[in-house]
């Protein structure tokens, strides 16, 4: 059972190519003091400032990297050269954005101020070079990385490279004069769309608007330097029409449906940052030098918001995750897939598109044939127009009516519907089949893997790897353990989550592990709501007032009635919860088969894949309480019973697989942030009235 966040859509993981390592003409003597920039010159006279940030992966713009880099400047203006080139020594890429650990819970909006003054008066002194200043740029270019690289006369890229302002998904905006450089040198409209959804755009979407004035493969790169510092290569220029849509007239009428849009998909009220780059635009797009000024003052406010550091927390939340997946395990090369339905087959194609062979079975041939079908269409999705990597895809995908991948592979993965007989027996035929060393996982969502590793032969080899619904934009993967299960088996577990671009949470087998747990009562008491009489477009929309990305009951129709109603049936009669019984009006529409988006009809009327709702009424306001608290309450409880002993991998769980409102930084982190006191005392006020389902968990003592 799964939501979408609009805001957390923009979170996929970047598919970054990483090409070759480029190569760095290194004449010339390292600039001595610097740790990470080396400054040279070529024997045309041409300096090269190459960053490699010291004990770092990946290049960030640290403040200690932006001082460095004023020393460099400090160099061109000693020794005139003829021109300058700024790279990468990094293979992954040229940089990627400001170093958010130096954002982490600041609390002084003049000193934000005056940071970000300092760096901006670095990057003009760039901009302000009478030389041509060429930015070379390969795998990504994104954020203050790409502020950097608007800076300079020129931008090269090799093939591949990924262009992006991410700054939204931090509650910010740019704030290194990219709002200014970006919206004068390329069509506004269209780099305040690219700011605004914190998308990343590929090689040939950034030449084509102008973002990028070459594109080459890495071996033509010093032919594409000593063009541009020849002034052979073109340079594109706003013209006089595109001088027109930045006229004031033109952006407040433009900037009327950019606010009806961001409102649609990040309200003002939980995110501001989109919001204010389009009153920053809006107000200063026509004077640059004054939209540079406004900009810092913007980008100190919104540091500050309660919005901006939950979702820098939720940043290094995703880099925990991340980190568990690096397990000293062997790596998986193939994976086969047992179940061609929706979440099989999606979990067969991803494997595909990130470089596994996959080969994937069914009882029925039909269903591998509408697998690979899915696949194709997702691929055309993703590739941008590559065809190449479409194919070699396909290639990966293997259809498999017999199961012989099952005796090649290194994971097999069970993806059958939530029925332990029916697993049972899919195990019983395939374990014996797996080769040495191979790991048996099920995808089931909820069920204990103590009840599904009986008469297994191994069963210090079967895991629970269960995926998120839609497989490919998700990026949660529940990682279950179970008392025989071996140190070895998890570790391949979790490096299989890693290595196809998900993140690992791990948890202990029980019932409904993290997500679903937790999601469970949110869902069963909206249906109480419902049966008490409040129209499901209410309820709906307490929730989605609240911030969660769509509301309940049309999750519900989401994810299927039958499904639903299923999954808390079980959890209620395996953890013993005092939730009331089903209503009469959820078994019949499942008796009848309105299961939801699926039938076409459940709580809803579905058409075009959107559910046909009436106008809401403005909710009570103790709505969003009996909703969300539930939830906080039940991750509690799986806090406390270890279920998952991290309260951050909770809540990164409940993000990541749930969508649950960002900005507020997951169920048990809004909790501590509204007061837990607080929240107990709500918790009991609703169970005076409402019933002991809302009884305070014990487990509140641990996060006092």
């Amino acid at each position: 059972m799964t939501m979408q966040d609009p805001v957390c859509a923009y979170l996929e993981p970047r598919d970054l190519s990483l090409g070759p390592v480029p190569h760095v003409p290194i004449e010339g003597v390292p600039t001595e003091g610097m740790r990470h920039w080396t400054y040279t010159r070529d024997a045309a006279g041409v300096a090269w400032a190459v960053l490699d940030k010291q004990d770092a992966s990946t290049n960030t713009l640290s403040q200690e990297v932006i001082e460095e880099l004023a020393q460099i400047l400090d160099k061109v203006d000693e020794r005139a050269p003829k021109a300058l080139v700024i790279r990468s020594a990094k293979r992954e890429g040229f940089l990627a954005g400001a170093d958010i650990a130096e954002f982490r819970g600041v609390t002084d909006e003049a000193a934000i101020r005056r940071r970000i003054e300092a760096a901006h008066g670095v990057v003009d002194r760039l901009a302000a070079l009478t030389i041509p200043t060429i930015a070379v740029m390969h795998g990504y270019a994104m954020g203050g990385g790409l502020e950097i690289a608007l800076a300079c006369t020129q931008r090269i890229a090799v093939d591949g490279t990924r262009f992006g302002f991410p700054e939204v998904q931090l509650g910010l905006h740019p704030g290194l004069g990219g709002t200014a450089r970006f919206t004068h040198l390329c069509v506004p409209i269209k780099a305040m769309s690219f700011m605004l959804t914190g998308k990343s755009i590929h090689d040939r979407q950034a030449k084509a608007m102008g973002l990028v004035d070459a594109l080459v493969p890495e071996r033509h790169v010093q032919a594409a330097v000593d063009a541009a510092v020849a002034g052979a290569l073109p340079q594109p220029r706003q013209g006089f029409v595109d001088r027109i849509k930045d006229s004031a007239p033109a952006r407040r009428m433009a900037a009327r449906q950019m606010r009806a849009e961001a409102e649609q998909q990040a309200p003002s009220a939980h995110y501001p940052a989109p919001h204010a780059l389009i009153d920053l635009w809006e107000e200063h797009g026509g004077d640059f030098e004054a939209m540079k000024r406004a900009e810092i003052a913007s980008f100190a406010r919104l540091m500050l918001t309660d919005t901006a550091q939950n979702l820098i927390r939720m940043f290094f939340l995703r880099q925990k995750l991340k980190d568990l997946s690096h397990a000293d395990a062997p790596e998986a090369a193939h994976v086969h897939v047992i179940g061609a339905g929706a979440m099989g087959g999606d979990i067969a194609a991803w494997c595909a598109w990130k470089g596994l062979r996959a080969s994937l079975s069914d009882v029925k041939a039909e269903a591998i044939g509408r697998a690979v079908d899915r696949a194709a269409k997702l691929y055309e999705k993703i590739a941008h127009g590559d065809r190449l990597k479409i194919r070699d895809a396909l290639d990966r995908l293997i259809p498999d009516p017999q199961g012989h991948g099952i005796a090649r592979a290194d994971i097999v993965i069970e993806a059958a519907p939530e029925k332990i007989d029916l697993k049972r027996k899919l195990y019983a035929e395939a374990e014996p089949r797996m080769k040495g060393g191979a790991i048996l996982a099920s995808n089931t969502s909820s069920i204990p893997l103590a009840q599904l590793r009986e008469g297994l032969a191994r069963p210090e080899r079967f895991v629970g790897i269960h995926f998120f619904n839609p497989v490919s934009r998700l990026d949660l993967v529940e990682v279950i353990a179970h008392g025989g299960l071996s140190a070895e088996a998890e570790g391949i577990a979790r490096a299989f989550v890693g290595r196809i671009g998900k993140l690992p949470a791990p948890a202990r087998s029980e019932p409904g592990f993290i997500v679903n747990r937790i999601l469970t009562p949110y869902l069963a008491e909206a249906m109480v709501l419902m049966d008490e009489g409040l129209a499901p477009e209410t309820i709906d929309r307490a929730a989605t007032d609240f911030g969660m990305p769509m509301g309940p009951l049309e999750l519900a129709d989401q994810v299927g009635l039958d499904v639903a109603l299923d999954v808390a049936e079980m959890l209620k009669r395996d953890l013993g919860w005092p939730l009331p019984d089903a209503p009469a009006w959820l078994r019949e529409k499942v008796e009848a088969g309105d299961l939801g988006r699926k039938s076409g009809k459940g709580i809803y009327l579905w058409k075009d894949g959107k559910a046909v709702k009436e106008k809401a009424e403005a909710p009570d306001p103790e709505l969003a309480d009996r909703l969300i608290l539930p939830m906080a309450n039940t991750a509690v409880a799986v806090l406390r019973e270890g279920v998952s002993e991290d309260a951050e991998v909770i809540d990164a769980a409940m993000i990541f697989g749930t969508g649950f409102a960002p900005f507020r930084g997951g169920p048990l982190h809004y909790a501590q942030t509204r007061g837990v006191d607080d929240v107990v005392a709500a918790l009991s006020r609703l169970a005076e009235r409402h019933g002991a389902r809302f009884e305070p968990d014990a487990g509140w003592e641990l996060l006092r």
